[in-house]
């Protein structure tokens, strides 16, 4: 799964991109720094791995993990090919999910595209340009479905009806995502179009370091733009993850955040959000040999998560076995959750819930 980093040029993506994955890419105070997009694999950061690390002892741990894509800055008229326009529309669908980083501080030092700080501007402008964008493919296939329609097929007609709700929107400077369908509208006509602008989008408000905390005005008019989107907000101040970033022991970090008012660097909350935006789940498995995080979406079924693992373990699932995280941590053992009787013996309908720590039986 991936989320891409998207923004004007010169908001703070790139050094964001170093921050969440050492990844070393380059920024610099021009626009157009990042032409490429870069990536970036990030560890998901997980309290629950390190306890189970502690019980279980094991050889290895491998946490869950997201891939974080930094995108080309974006510019007015990139849905016309302006800029790298082109080239950032085609990597940016080819995400999960975005977070859009807005510049919400001022520093006469650093150079902004449009020569003055107004994150609602920024936004509308990209929103401007992926709307369009959307547009365009929204209008392709109205053309297909025009001619069907014309015959008096049913399909075809209901289809039209959708589509031209949803270019009517478009042209109303609405985000996909945003707009109110039917779940099977949504389902069947919506979702397959792929839409930019349908995609789940987390607001970065890039702040200083004084606004760290609790934000500032530009953050306010922010949420206040954002509040009927559907769309999460968070306030991170990227110089000071960056800071944080050149620090080489954990106690120097903590010691860092905790001058600040801070409890944890924002890009690990950052990257807990991009998980959640991707309606990603975490279940664990645990032995001596291994304690790993595996990803699964939320709602996947038990025979589903196994086959995260293994396409065998899906297709002879048999059933799992099952110990909720509370219960492991809090009888520490395996062997004492069975003797307590919390062991549960699941069958192929069972909903994985989060944390829970599985053993699968199978037969191929």
């Amino acid at each position: 799964m991936k989320a891409g980093i998207v923004g004007l040029p010169n908001v703070g993506k790139s050094t964001l991109f170093n921050c969440l994955s050492n990844a070393k890419a380059q920024s610099a105070n021009f626009p157009f720094c990042t032409i490429e997009p870069n990536i970036g694999v990030v560890n998901v950061p997980d309290s629950r791995l390190k306890k189970l690390e502690s019980i279980v002892k094991p050889e290895n741990v491998i946490p869950a993990t997201v891939e974080i894509v930094d995108i080309a800055g974006l510019v007015k008229g990139a849905s016309k090919g302006e800029g790298l326009g082109n080239q950032f529309l085609a990597n940016i669908r080819e995400t999960d999910a975005i977070l859009h980083v807005l510049r919400c501080f001022d520093n006469d030092n650093i150079i902004h595209v449009d020569e003055s700080v107004d994150p609602v501007r920024d936004k509308e402008t990209i929103d401007i340009e992926l709307q369009l964008k959307d547009l365009e493919t929204v209008e392709k296939k109205l053309d297909k479905v025009n001619k069907a329609a014309r015959t008096g097929n049913k399909e075809a007609i209901k289809e039209k009806e959708v589509l031209d709700h949803l270019k009517n929107e478009l042209e109303a400077s609405k985000n996909v995502r945003s707009i109110d369908f039917k779940e099977e509208d949504r389902n069947v006509i919506v979702k397959p179009l792929q839409l930019i602008t349908d995609k789940p989008v987390l607001y970065v408000c890039n702040v200083d370091e004084i606004s760290a905390k609790d934000g500032n005005h530009y953050v306010e008019k922010v949420k206040m733009l954002v509040k009927d989107e559907n769309a999460g907000l968070l306030i991170l101040a990227v110089s000071i993850e960056a800071d944080i970033n050149e620090l080489d022991s954990f106690e120097e970090r903590q010691m860092f955040l905790e001058d600040l008012g801070l409890k944890e660097a924002g890009s690990a909350k950052l990257i807990r959000s991009a998980y959640a935006l991707l309606n990603q789940q975490t279940y664990f498995t645990a032995g001596v040999k291994e304690v790993r995080a595996w990803t699964i979406p939320i709602g996947a079924s038990a025979p589903q998560a196994a086959g995260v693992i293994h396409t065998d373990f899906e297709k002879g699932f048999i059933r799992s076995e099952v110990i909720g995280y509370d219960d492991y941590q809090h009888y520490g053992s395996e062997t004492k959750v069975k003797e307590a009787g919390k062991m549960r013996v699941e069958g192929k309908e069972y909903i994985v819930k989060d944390g829970d720590v599985m053993h699968f039986r199978f037969n191929v």
